[in-house]
């Protein structure tokens, strides 16, 4: 059985570890946690690993966050992976830094990655993980708060909320969304 996991992010060095990016980092931990590499390909970098016999294909779109559609929909073709296998790490300025959400379907919230994806998928229902970045910003300050970098206090803790992320993605490829959303979204 495969599974698309999508960590959303924009690629280039001034993005590397902004809040936008947190679906990289999530899917660079669990690819590193398997000794995994990533390599770059048509839409974007991409890594296989296996899970109990499952086989998770982690996606990390090249196409800047806006067009984040065209690598999800080229990937699940690519991979004959059917919709409900098809999981996307998302961050969220509605959540408080590192609280994490796992939801089946739903609006983008105004986030124009998970905008793109609905649009090209032609459908809001796939299941997303939602990364909490806080929305700690002045007026007008959205758009540099979520291209900034994490604060010292968040760093404290989070290789242990991406840690548990990783948990969450293994979770949904083995036990289902309805299992994993009961266990992990009170967390």
């Amino acid at each position: 059985m495969k599974y698309l996991i999508v960590g959303l992010g924009n690629i280039g060095e001034e993005y590397r570890n902004t809040r936008h990016n947190i679906g990289f980092n999530v899917l660079d931990a669990l690819a590193k946690a398997s000794n995994l590499v990533f390599t770059d390909g048509r839409y974007g970098a991409t890594a296989t690993m296996s899970l109990k016999g499952r086989q998770l294909i982690l996606l990390k779109p090249s196409t800047y966050m806006n067009l984040s559609g065209n690598a999800v929909r080229y990937w699940m073709q690519k991979e004959n992976v059917p919709l409900e296998n098809v999981l996307i790490i998302v961050d969220d300025l509605a959540l408080p830094f590192g609280a994490l959400r796992l939801k089946s379907k739903g609006s983008d919230a105004g986030h124009n990655g998970l905008k793109h994806i609905a649009a090209t998928l032609g459908t809001q229902a796939y299941a997303r993980l939602r990364f909490g970045i806080g929305n700690d910003f002045p007026r007008g300050g959205q758009i540099d708060f979520v291209l900034g970098h994490f604060t010292e206090e968040d760093m404290k803790t989070m290789d242990e909320r991406v840690e548990l992320a990783c948990e969450i993605i293994k979770s949904f490829c083995l036990a289902g969304i309805n299992i994993t959303m009961n266990q992990y979204n009170k967390k």
